[in-house]
């Protein structure tokens, strides 16, 4: 019977890790839901990057559908993405408000500077406390406010019958 246990246990235990790896290796990491969805957008006033004088708040956006894009010039993704951000911003159906995220300042203007600037507005939250508020894993982020049932979502119908 001690054998039994001796050899039976460790491979009733190893069996367990397996099952949790293998349901683990199915799941998509890129797909954490946000707990924002359906909810007013969190409130913020944030200076801006290009001119400090100035502040963007939500309110700015009040009644638009608009993208709010997090990024920082240290965040290699965000270099990835941002061509595509530049497209969208080019097209004018969509602003789009570029929060930037735990970055200095001089490393911010000069990144948007080499690579574009597809924001209407730049607030600078340098602390990182707007980011928690909107629940920001790691950037970079990109939330859709407002309006997303009558606007984005005939968009996107139109683009699958197309």
């Amino acid at each position: 019977m001690v054998r039994a246990w001796r050899y039976g246990l460790p491979l009733v235990i190893f069996l367990i890790v397996g099952i949790f790896l293998a349901i683990g290796l199915k799941l998509d990491p890129r797909e954490v839901p946000s707990p924002l969805v359906g909810k007013p957008a969190p409130a913020f006033k944030l200076p801006r990057l290009l001119d400090a004088a100035a502040h963007t708040s939500v309110s700015d956006m009040h009644g638009k559908v608009w993208l709010l894009n997090i990024w920082a010039s240290w965040c290699v993704s965000c270099r990835a993405e941002h061509p595509l951000l530049n497209e969208i911003a080019a097209t004018g159906m969509i602003e789009i408000v570029g929060l930037n995220y735990k970055d200095s300042p001089q490393d911010a203007r000069a990144w948007l500077q080499q690579w574009g600037n597809p924001y209407v507005s730049v607030p600078v939250d340098a602390s990182g406390r707007v980011g928690i508020d909107w629940g920001v894993y790691g950037v970079p982020e990109t939330f859709v406010i407002d309006a997303l049932q009558e606007s984005i979502l005939p968009l996107l119908e139109d683009l699958a019958d197309g």
